[in-house]
């Protein structure tokens, strides 16, 4: 649009000069030149913009962004480790790391799963940042701004982070200082996969949920602990499902795992029961996990709402670490 109003505003400027006998070289001449203003000009503006590829479609978005909307908090925290300041979040569940994005300079644009459109229509926003719980409302959301997804595979968590930071280094012009985490994050990772496996430990991944328990195993949302940490699934049939698979104390008794990794999921959207609660029983107490003081509460903010960033990622990496 911009080269079109170019064009058209020159040739009527060459119009009114060239009838006062200004202008002396040929059309052709005149043409030659127009064109290749508008390459210089195009060339110049397609260098202002980043082509995103994901796996919910495309998106040209600006060089550093001023005015960004993140859906994702992952991708928050990276851009908090960026010094990248945003105009608004969803607040409801907000993590505790987040606190500071109560402040009202901060917009609320609604929900994890029900963005308030009406609001972030008129907040004209450069770049919308979505993730899974978003994934639905995508092509309504890149309606309004660009909008990229940022995916995170369970059975590729890190592999996943890694593409994700890279994508908003991009953007914002901070490719080195990427770079330069992500090799924190490796070197942590590697660090902790060699203490695991020195120790040829099996573990159980629960989630705790106000009185219900789920499990997940490898190749999961959590899967990280087993794929990439290294510790063996003491259940190598756990479904891989969202919700993860519904089970009983009984189960996690017969499995009798080395270590048990608990995340409690009603410490993040409200609960009456808290996971150590649920765990301090009879049957759990029967445990190789519970007697051998291997049961390790998780960061359930982190893990649950806001894995995928660059601090969440040491975060969660320091989780298991500390098993040891």
């Amino acid at each position: 649009m911009i080269l079109l109003m170019f064009k058209t505003n020159l040739l009527t400027y060459l119009d009114t000069i060239e009838e006062h006998g200004v202008v002396k070289m040929s059309r052709k001449r005149i043409f030659s030149v127009l064109f290749l203003m508008l390459f210089v000009l195009s060339t110049l503006v397609r260098a202002q913009t980043v082509t995103i590829q994901h796996s919910l479609g495309r998106a040209v978005v600006r060089k550093n962004p001023a005015r960004v909307i993140v859906f994702d908090y992952g991708s928050l925290d990276t851009l908090e480790r960026l010094g990248i300041e945003i105009i608004g979040l969803p607040k409801s569940n907000l993590p505790a790391v987040f606190a500071k994005y109560n402040d009202n300079k901060y917009e609320n644009v609604g929900t994890l799963f029900e963005p308030n459109f009406e609001k972030i229509y008129g907040l004209r926003p450069d770049l919308i940042i979505v993730s899974s719980r978003q994934a639905e409302v995508y092509k309504e959301l890149s309606r309004i701004a660009p909008t990229i997804y940022m995916e995170v595979a369970g059975s590729d968590y890190i592999g996943s982070v890694r593409k994700n930071a890279r994508i908003l280094g991009e953007i914002f012009g901070r490719e080195d200082y990427i770079e330069g985490e992500l090799e924190k994050i490796n070197r942590a990772a590697e660090e902790l996969k060699e203490k695991v496996k020195a120790s040829g430990k099996n573990a159980l991944i629960v989630m705790a949920n106000d009185g219900s328990l789920s499990v997940y195993g490898a190749g999961s949302r959590f899967g990280v602990i087993h794929d990439e940490f290294g510790f063996i699934p003491v259940d190598r049939g756990i479904q891989v499902v969202n919700h993860g698979q519904s089970v009983s104390f009984e189960y996690i008794l017969e499995q009798n795992p080395d270590y048990i990794f608990v995340i409690d999921r009603a410490a993040v959207t409200g609960g009456s029961i808290s996971a150590k609660q649920m765990f301090e029983n009879e049957l759990i107490k029967e445990t190789a996990a519970y007697k051998n003081g291997n049961i390790v509460y998780l960061n359930s903010e982190i893990w649950y709402v806001a894995s995928g960033g660059l601090s969440g990622t040491l975060t969660m990496i320091e989780d298991i670490a500390s098993a040891f």
